[in-house]
């Protein structure tokens, strides 16, 4: 794979099928029947230049010195975008995972000093530069895989060092990657010692570091068993919201209760929700924030998926994303978590594919991405594909034959 970051020729899509997601605001995330509505144009043409989305239509008019690719009637796309992971980390849990294939439960691995824990050993063990290349080699991978827009957590130092180090390893790896990563400071994930000493350390210690180095930046919590209690996210979120905004991990083994106060405090979204109940779903619909679901975390590991399709027909803000981790969603691939989410979680082919575009652009706060309009980033990816149904249809391959990041073309492979 090779990338010319200097190479600013301009681009002609002809002979697409275009999946503009063009229908509603910029501003505001797709809900309802709004959500299935694709803005399909099926033979157009779509022109690049100076990174951005210069012309869509039937026909547009283009200059001389523009690249001609002819898409061949297949469908020609935003960008995906990833709006959940946990993708800087270091070491690996093998045998954490055979052990679930066998029956034991997560928080017996957890309370063990497995699962999160045993991340965050081999992170404080690991330098900035050595958590930066590994997210690095991650980001390439997605990029290969027609991500363009990117989340990722910290969450695995639990000290002070720990934390800082991997937000400046995101930092870094962001800064040499085409595409666009969004940190988030995971401060509630596990904790050491009692928790109320833990959640005492990170008001008191953590967080002010967090404000003072990453203002702005998100900061969210495992609420689980095991993990962080609802009063103890609650504690955090208090305190983080008056300078962040927040986002929170609920409902994955156990209904924990927490969307009612998600809810109140204005949280950006609720991810997870396998084990939500139908009264806190409609509750979470109602409101601003989104709901993520992360359905390979249920095919890797076991467990409920979310009804992602009930909390559509209540007018949720859906967003999907792959929960990448070393632990239990071992993946990039958002075409896989489309099709599992197709299988599994009750959405139709359209509304998988507005909740990995335009939605968790949304969510992230952008604008200017997630929709094949005149003006936007030119976040682009062209399927082998001549029906996007195929997207949730076929499963275990890489369905991306070109990448366009920030204006500029990836050849992905070669049948592209």
């Amino acid at each position: 794979m090779s990338f010319d970051s200097a190479d600013r020729t301009p681009l002609l899509f002809r002979n697409a099928r275009v999946l503009t997601l063009a229908a509603g605001g910029a501003h505001t995330p797709r809900r309802g029947a709004a959500l299935r509505e694709l803005g399909v144009i099926a033979q157009g043409e779509v022109l690049v230049a100076e990174g951005r989305i210069a012309a869509v239509g039937e026909r547009v008019a283009a200059p001389e010195d523009a690249r001609v690719i002819d898409a061949l009637g297949r469908v020609l796309m935003p960008g995906f975008v990833d709006c959940h992971t946990h993708a800087c980390w270091a070491g690996e849990r093998f045998g954490e995972w055979e052990r679930l294939m066998r029956g034991e439960s997560y928080e017996d691995i957890l309370r063990g000093g497995g699962a999160i824990h045993a991340t965050a050993r081999a992170v404080r063990e690991a330098t900035r530069n050595q958590l930066s290349a590994g997210l690095r080699a991650r980001l390439e991978e997605a990029l290969r895989g027609g991500t363009t827009t990117i989340e990722v957590k910290s969450g695995y130092g639990l000290t002070v060092e720990a934390e800082l180090k991997m937000l400046r390893a995101i930092q870094r790896a962001a800064g040499e990657w085409p595409g666009t990563v969004v940190p988030t400071a995971l401060l509630g994930h596990a904790f050491e010692g009692k928790l109320d000493d833990y959640v005492r350390f990170v008001t008191r210690d953590l967080l002010p570091e967090i404000v003072r180095e990453f203002p702005g930046v998100a900061v969210d919590a495992f609420c689980e068993s095991g993990a962080w209690t609802l009063e103890a996210c609650v504690r955090l979120f208090e305190k983080a919201r008056k300078r962040h905004p927040i986002r929170v991990h609920a409902d994955w083994r156990k209904s924990s209760g927490m969307i009612p106060e998600a809810v109140r405090m204005h949280a950006l979204s609720v991810d997870h929700l396998e084990e939500s109940t139908r009264a806190d779903l409609e509750l979470l619909a109602g409101s601003g924030a989104f709901g993520v679901v992360l359905p390979a975390t249920a095919f890797h590991a076991g467990g409920r998926f979310a009804s992602a399709a009930f909390f559509v027909d209540r007018g949720g803000a859906l967003a999907l994303a792959t929960n990448c981790n070393p632990g239990t969603a071992p993946t990039l691939s958002m075409p896989l978590v489309i099709a599992l989410a197709v299988r599994f979680c009750g959405l139709s082919p359209e509304e998988a594919i507005a909740a990995s575009t335009v939605n968790p652009a949304v969510l992230l706060g952008f604008t200017d991405r997630g929709t094949v309009e005149a003006g936007k980033r030119a976040d682009l990816i062209l399927l082998h594909h001549r029906d996007e149904r195929q997207l949730a249809h076929e499963f275990g391959g890489n369905p991306v034959a070109l990448v366009v990041c920030g204006g500029r073309l990836l050849p992905v492979s070669p049948a592209g």
